[in-house]
């Protein structure tokens, strides 16, 4: 088969495959992230059938993957969300931190990866997946809920952090030594505070440069500057996903929203194909052994993000409930653990397997924490109040303060594309979020 038959019969069955696998983890409600995974997974070396000619495309697909994935989520924020939520959400951000990152890098260090492999483990742990979780969101109907701009903000603070961790991390990786790598983070943090000014004091007019009445002037410009900063980004060893990630930050407005109408089809494509690609690069023979570690270290890590959503929601005095819930829904990792472990396995191609694994697990528990956490709590605690007698912690929660879970948003307050955020609704009871109607 002529070289270029054979690619497209491989990128067309690819394609068709991702499109298949979409629907059915969207009627079993489930991500598709696993999916796209396993499907690398069966078609990578060592898999079912493996795939020769579309590996180049594939390679290069998952790069552009990378980026608009990073652009999506820069446009979801304007600068001035960032620095505010800086200011309020910095100690959250920080036993975020500590709490899972830790995991992960005490794990590396036990399994005898050394100091790059702690560092590039530790990423995978630390970071959630606001891609699943903003999805979780939506579909539990909890956008108006009062704890979801504290999760939103902790998701910021964390998407924020990668522009120093990351060129710290591509710097190790490297075998740079003390001084090229503070020179990295030196480049990588002006680079954001540079582009944070601009943001903020000239948003208006870079939006403006970049508006167009028709879309396809306005797709070809963003994703062009898109593509030219990343690779610059990329030269300067700031990465390209963080350059990708500003490029939306500058953005705002009309320009932010018509952008994220015309890319995000493009994004859905190409993330899949950057999930596929990852599990390509990846030996399923090599997954069963670290099944063991990826178990422990899931569990461990569930209970720290639970902990650090906890804390986030009562430090904003939200009530017993929605800490819960804020805590259950930061449990996925997904797209950043990925990018992280993508960029490490060069270097220690042993935190590929278990990164995968890791992720899997993660993955499909996350959308279950996210709705069954609180109900669960919930069922503790009244299960050891009637034990303690006299119906003490069962009893039905007052009004004024059930109104602690719920709050409401502002009216006429607006988000970055400059459209009313819908008024709050109540969140739901532990019994309505059992009910079958929910599931």
């Amino acid at each position: 088969m002529h070289d270029t038959t054979a690619l497209l019969v491989e990128l067309g069955s690819v394609i068709l495959g991702l499109g298949l696998i979409g629907r059915f983890a969207g009627r079993i409600g489930l991500s598709p992230i696993p999916l796209y995974l396993l499907a690398g997974l069966a078609f990578g070396e060592g898999g079912l059938l493996p795939l020769g000619a579309s590996e180049e495309f594939t390679a290069v697909g998952a790069e552009i993957g990378v980026i608009l994935l990073l652009l999506l989520l820069g446009l979801e924020y304007s600068a001035s969300e960032l620095v505010t939520s800086l200011k309020t959400q910095y100690p959250s951000g920080a036993v975020d931190f500590v709490l899972n990152a830790t995991p992960g890098a005490v794990a590396a260090l036990l399994l005898g990866w050394g100091p790059v492999g702690a560092v590039a483990l530790a990423g995978v742990t630390w970071i959630s997946s606001s891609g699943v979780i903003a999805k979780v969101l939506t579909d539990l109907g909890r956008l108006g809920n009062r704890e979801t701009p504290v999760i939103l903000g902790v998701l910021v603070i964390e998407d924020l952090s990668m522009a120093v961790y990351l060129p710290l991390l591509t710097a190790m990786l490297a075998g740079v030594g003390l001084a090229g790598g503070s020179i990295a983070l030196l480049i990588a943090l002006g680079t954001v505070g540079f582009v944070l000014y601009l943001a903020l004091r000239h948003g208006r007019l870079i939006s403006r440069a970049v508006s167009s009445d028709n879309p396809e002037m306005l797709l070809l410009v963003v994703l062009g500057l898109t593509v030219l900063v990343a690779g610059v980004a990329q030269e300067l060893q700031v990465s390209a996903a963080v350059g990708a990630f500003l490029v939306g930050i500058a953005l705002s407005g009309e320009v932010a929203e018509g952008a994220r109408k015309l890319l995000t089809p493009l994004r859905d494509l190409f993330a899949a194909v950057f999930f596929v690609f990852f599990g390509l690069s990846t030996n399923p023979a090599e997954i069963p052994p670290v099944l063991l570690p990826a178990a422990l270290l899931a569990v461990v890590t569930v209970l720290t993000k639970i902990a650090t959503g906890w804390y986030a929601a009562r430090r904003a005095g939200i009530g017993s409930r929605g800490r819960w819930r804020a805590g259950g829904t930061l449990v996925a990792r997904g797209e950043f653990s990925i990018v992280i472990a993508g960029l490490a396995v060069a270097t220690e191609p042993r935190i590929g397997p278990i990164a995968t694994a890791y992720v899997l697990i993660l993955v499909i528990v996350g959308p279950l924490t996210a709705r069954w956490t609180q109900p669960v709590v919930a069922k503790i605690q009244a299960w050891r109040g009637r034990d303690g007698g006299a119906g003490k912690g069962s009893g039905t929660a007052k009004s004024s303060s059930a109104g602690k879970d719920v709050g409401t948003a502002r009216s006429g307050s607006t988000g970055k594309d400059g459209g009313e955020v819908p008024a709050a609704r109540p969140a739901p009871t532990a019994q309505e979020e059992l009910a079958p109607d929910r599931l």
